[in-house]
């Protein structure tokens, strides 16, 4: 993108991170650190095509110059989600809804969905006269989790310029959510009781209830969904919802699935209102986690069915039965040298492949196969003609069929 595009956006940090050049043409272009910013850029342009509401999703990759750590890279796979156009609550829910059917469907049982309305924030600080200072206060307060609330509120009095006495406020309320005993309503009615009479503040409460209210309604558990003042993500263009997703098992590991309201984002490209609602997953973090807690399956192989290679007399064969089998959807190796059977067994059960095929002179002079289950230590023979059908009736094969 034009590095216009990314600048300020993000906030300090972010634009500290991003990698910026100028290119073969002379022209000061960097590279994406998210997908939301390109995305409300396209949508202002193409808005005549795309009408409104407009939904999409997109995966893709994106660069942020920090310390890599524990999933955390430099160069990383984003699972975008956004509605564009609406600046209805119901879009906001749906991606609160998305993140944990998302997560629920990739047989995480432990995680929380932490939601905030900015505009709480937003009206508390209004209340405080804070308002003008309200981008350095929320870029402190996203640090709580990482620093701490005494460091949280240094930086608040340093980089803002508000007293202790308004840091303190501040943070109280950020930090009183923190409280597990007290429900998701508790703390509703209590931000309703301090700050109702502000209407930025109780339109986020009541934003928020609904969210909690219709996660209940379609079945979600009661915990599935948490109030989280403390929670104001550190881009500086979230306006409204904001969402991070914890898992239960790995706190450490940090958000894997996070986003927000952005009102404004789009009209720095178009004087249309486009308002937008999203979220993203980090693909990269969600596989260490999932991999950290044995939700992966232990194979390094994409295909179902490795085919071993007897001799290179037949390899025609070999190949003939491969191309087959890939036209069919089924995902299919050739092993590339005539080496022992057992060798090449070996190999198949170390990438995690569920089916081997085998075929020897006298199964090719019969037109057949030796379907081997390596799952199952289990083998029979079928034929050429029957071997599509074969392979896909095998258990080990509808246990590990991927589309």
């Amino acid at each position: 993108e034009y590095t216009e595009v990314l600048l300020g956006k993000g906030g300090e940090e972010t634009d500290k991170q991003m990698f910026r050049f100028t290119d073969h043409g002379g022209r000061d272009v960097a590279l994406r650190f998210d997908l939301t910013i390109p995305f409300a850029r396209f949508a202002a342009q193409h808005v005549g095509q795309l009408g409104t509401p407009f939904k999409r999703y997109h995966l893709g990759p994106v660069w942020r110059g920090e310390n890599t750590q524990r999933g955390r890279y430099r160069e990383f796979m984003q699972c975008d989600f956004d509605t564009i156009g609406t600046t209805s609550n119901t879009a906001d829910v749906e991606i609160a809804l998305v993140i944990a059917d998302l997560m629920s469907a990739l047989g995480f049982e432990r995680f929380t969905v932490h939601v905030n309305n900015r505009m709480i924030l937003n009206g508390l600080l209004t209340e405080l006269g804070l308002e003008g200072e309200a981008t350095p206060l929320l870029r402190a307060l996203d640090k709580l989790a990482k620093i701490g609330p005494d460091a949280v509120a240094a930086e608040m009095v340093s980089r803002a310029g508000v007293s202790d006495r308004d840091a303190a406020t501040v943070l109280a309320l950020a930090t009183g959510s923190g409280d597990t005993s007290l429900s998701n309503t508790d703390i509703l009615d209590s931000v309703q009781e301090r700050f109702g009479g502000n209407a930025v503040a109780a339109e986020g409460v009541r934003r928020l209830r609904e969210l909690i209210s219709v996660g209940a309604d379609v079945g979600h558990p009661a915990a599935r969904f948490r109030i989280d003042l403390s929670i104001a993500r550190g881009l500086d263009y979230y306006t409204g919802s904001v969402y991070e997703t914890f898992l239960g098992d790995l706190p450490g590991i940090g958000s894997v699935c996070s986003g927000g309201r952005y009102d404004d984002l789009a009209g720095l490209y178009t004087k249309q209102s486009l308002p937008g609602v999203g979220a993203s997953l980090g693909l990269d973090r969600l596989l260490a986690a999932m991999e950290e807690l044995s939700l992966l399956p232990a194979a390094a192989t994409m295909a179902s069915v490795l085919i071993v290679q007897f001799n290179s007399d037949h390899v025609g064969t070999y190949q003939g039965a491969a191309a087959r089998l890939r036209r069919a959807g089924i995902g299919t190796e050739l092993y590339p040298d005539p080496r022992k059977v057992g060798v090449q067994l070996s190999y198949a059960e170390k990438r995690g492949f569920p089916l081997a095929l085998i075929a020897g002179p006298e199964e090719v002079a019969r037109g057949s196969w030796q379907l081997k289950d390596l799952r199952a230590s289990t083998q029979r023979e079928v034929s050429d003609a029957a071997l599509i059908d074969s392979v896909r009736a095998g258990d080990a094969f509808a246990s590990a069929i991927r589309p």
